[in-house]
């Protein structure tokens, strides 16, 4: 997480309210032949684009074994950067996850923070059933999800009320910001390879075709969601045999 100056915006301080994600792919350097020409230059030296893709069964074959057989490192030679906008929640959950990742965050010291709050959609299961690490989601009663809104509605509103006041009144902004709570919007740029991908992908979204099962929050699946689909389209054939594999990141 970086706190680079940046230029602070013009504020608009109309409060909203959020249930979903943004995740944008701004820019990348990936595509199966990466993980081709990195697996391959180790027996036959370097070869051109052209040559790894002369047997696309082959390549698709090479692929899965590397999968299968958990050799990692020629999944590392590509790059994607994603542009994502999540309560900070998320964030602190995301940055949990080092290696293979950089990340820069917005900075609450040099611009001020805008209202844009979360508040969990319809579909959004509510209660949880279960004891610690045997437990399930489900669907919240009308009730409920009145209650859930307005509550947190108040509570965004009370606070960011209170941040307005002490930057009127000459606080800094670093100091002021202490007010805002963790379903506050951040935004950052987060950049990893297919493998540091993987990884993520195997610890936060649930999928009938992993081997080892997963419990994640629902906020940080819906990024990864939005991250698998980027990746799908970039590196069609790495992704079929991540799946094909168990979701288990080489």
């Amino acid at each position: 997480m970086s706190d680079t100056p940046e230029t602070p915006d013009a504020p608009d301080t109309k409060p909203s309210f959020r249930g979903d994600v943004t995740v944008e792919l701004v820019k990348h350097a990936a595509a199966d032949s990466d993980v081709l020409w990195a697996a391959r230059v180790s027996t036959a030296g370097e070869q051109s684009l052209e040559e790894l893709s002369k047997d696309p069964e082959r390549s698709k074959g090479l692929i899965n074994f590397l999968m299968r057989d958990r050799h990692g490192s020629p999944f590392e030679h590509n790059s994607m950067t994603f542009f994502i906008s999540a309560p900070i929640f998320v964030f602190r959950e995301f940055m949990r996850h080092r290696v293979g990742w950089s990340y820069n965050e917005e900075s609450g010291r040099y611009r001020e923070l805008q209202p844009v709050f979360y508040v969990p959609g319809p579909e959004r299961k509510l209660v949880q059933r279960g004891r610690p690490g045997k437990y399930v989601f489900v669907e919240g009663t009308p009730e409920q999800q009145e209650l859930a809104g307005r509550a947190m509605e108040r509570s965004y509103l009370q606070a960011y009320e209170a941040y307005q006041d002490m930057l009127a009144a000459g606080v800094a902004r670093e100091v002021a910001r202490s007010v805002l709570p963790v379903g506050l919007f951040s935004s950052m740029y987060a950049t990893c390879n297919a493998r540091s991908l993987m990884h993520f992908l195997g610890l936060r979204t649930q999928h009938e075709q992993a081997k080892v099962p997963s419990f994640p929050q629902r906020e940080i699946e819906m990024v990864g969601e939005r991250m698998e689909e980027h990746w799908a389209r970039l590196m069609p054939l790495t992704h079929a045999a991540f799946n094909a594999n168990g979701r288990v990141a080489p």
